[in-house]
């Protein structure tokens, strides 16, 4: 089995471990703590562990939920010369005519339909779908259960929550989060937050 270094030791690097393991990696994680009691899978070490040691894995991946992280982590590994790997839950269905960005993750039921191309590390979480000709930027979520029409444009570092439904090819612009459960009609600039059925644009909280 091939070896692989996780970037990330939370609960969806848990998820990506796992993922990685069907998929006939071996992982092993990497962060800046050390694994909670009962995880199935060892820390090595912290960064600069990692860092030292990118020539013993076969691949890497970055397994952090925040877009900008995730994206930032995968570009400085992979100027350090990491090979970044692809993630395929073998429940998953990705079409042969797909192209996936480096570093980027299609969990459970996931799929990925035709033509559609994804920019580096991506996340297709749990049951979500990339439906044919869609456009995925650098660094976006689309998160459990969300749904995505054809021809449709996400920015980069763009998150789709839980459940939403975004319609055919409509153009979501970067920085945008789209609230869960709703359901996405018109294109939304960039660094928008909408929310509702139909989704409209909200205010974001201003950071503390």
């Amino acid at each position: 089995m091939k070896r692989l270094a996780i970037w990330g030791a939370g609960a969806h690097a848990r998820v990506v471990a796992e993922a990685a393991e069907l998929s006939g990696w071996t992982p092993g994680l990497f962060d800046q703590e050390d694994a909670r009691p009962g995880d199935p899978w060892p820390v090595l070490g912290d960064d600069q562990f990692l860092l030292q040691r990118l020539g013993e894995f076969a691949g890497v991946v970055v397994a952090l939920g925040d877009n900008h992280q995730r994206l930032d982590w995968t570009l400085k590994l992979g100027a350090h010369g990491a090979h970044l790997a692809t993630i395929i839950h073998p429940a998953a269905w990705v079409s042969p005519r797909a192209r996936l960005g480096a570093g980027s993750v299609i969990l459970a039921g996931g799929i990925v339909s035709t033509a559609a191309r994804l920019g580096r590390a991506v996340i297709v979480n749990t049951a979500a779908s990339v439906d044919h000709d869609d456009l995925l930027g650098d660094g976006v979520h689309i998160g459990p259960g969300a749904r995505l029409a054809g021809h449709v444009t996400v920015g980069d570092r763009s998150w789709i929550g839980l459940g939403a439904v975004v319609r055919e090819g409509l153009f979501l612009g970067e920085d945008v989060v789209v609230g869960a459960g709703a359901a996405v009609v018109k294109s939304v600039e960039t660094g928008q937050t909408v929310v509702g059925v139909p989704a409209r644009p909200v205010e974001r909280p201003s950071p503390c």
